[in-house]
């Protein structure tokens, strides 16, 4: 009745609830309890840790860290207190799946595990890798001089395309400016054996190789 008293009159919500207005002022004078009190006072203290947390601690987490704050509660009582405050933890992601396809063929192995390197620009390693965010997984292609060992160019976005490869082999061309042609060694994924892929590196003076099919030592440089 309380919550609804904006939208409807009082009298009416007795009549068709069959209460007392007596018992309704009665009830709204009545204090709060010396329980309903302690949970107040306890749901601050669990807002405070599950904001701090950043939305990731769920009852069983937020049970610990007032535990070592000397707060004597039960796990059920916080979780309690957290459902009718509304607050969810942040669940983990799934790990994206990928499908597999004919394995690109495109380029030979130029790089035969050779991987120390006289001069920068001679060489550069180039893979994708995926990394969970609070907004999902998210796709990041990273370009290493193999010489130094220095990233020299990268690309990040939530898709896994071939533009997502190009956009870290033009933040490195145009970075380093290569005066001679680059070797750049990758494994046998569909983006590095693309046509955009290829046509590309042939407009830039980059080089393609590639590493044997599931054999991770010819490009754990770039891993």
């Amino acid at each position: 009745m309380a919550k609804h008293k904006d939208q409807f009159r009082l009298h009416s919500m007795c009549r068709v609830l069959r209460a007392q207005r007596s018992g309704y002022y009665a009830w709204q004078a009545k204090p709060k309890s010396k329980r309903t009190l302690a949970d107040e006072a306890l749901l601050v203290l669990i807002k405070q840790s599950f904001e701090e947390s950043r939305s990731i601690y769920g009852s069983p987490r937020v049970h610990c860290d007032l535990r070592e704050d000397s707060v004597l509660c039960g796990e059920k009582r916080i979780a309690r207190l957290m459902r009718k405050a509304q607050l969810r933890s942040v669940r983990g992601y799934k790990r994206p799946r990928f499908r597999v396809g004919m394995p690109a063929t495109t380029a030979p192995n130029r790089l035969q595990r050779e991987f120390t390197v006289a001069l920068p620009d001679q060489v550069w390693v180039t893979d994708i890798t995926y990394i969970r965010t609070h907004e999902g997984w998210l796709y990041l292609t990273v370009v290493i001089d193999l010489y130094s060992r220095a990233v020299v160019g990268w690309s990040m976005n939530s898709t896994m395309t071939t533009e997502l490869v190009l956009d870290a082999l033009m933040m490195a061309v145009w970075r380093r400016r290569p005066k001679t042609p680059v070797m750049i060694h990758s494994d046998q994924g569909s983006q590095f054996g693309s046509d955009d892929f290829s046509r590309w590196c042939k407009d830039n003076q980059l080089v393609p190789s590639m590493s044997r099919r599931g054999n991770c030592w010819e490009h754990q440089c770039g891993c």
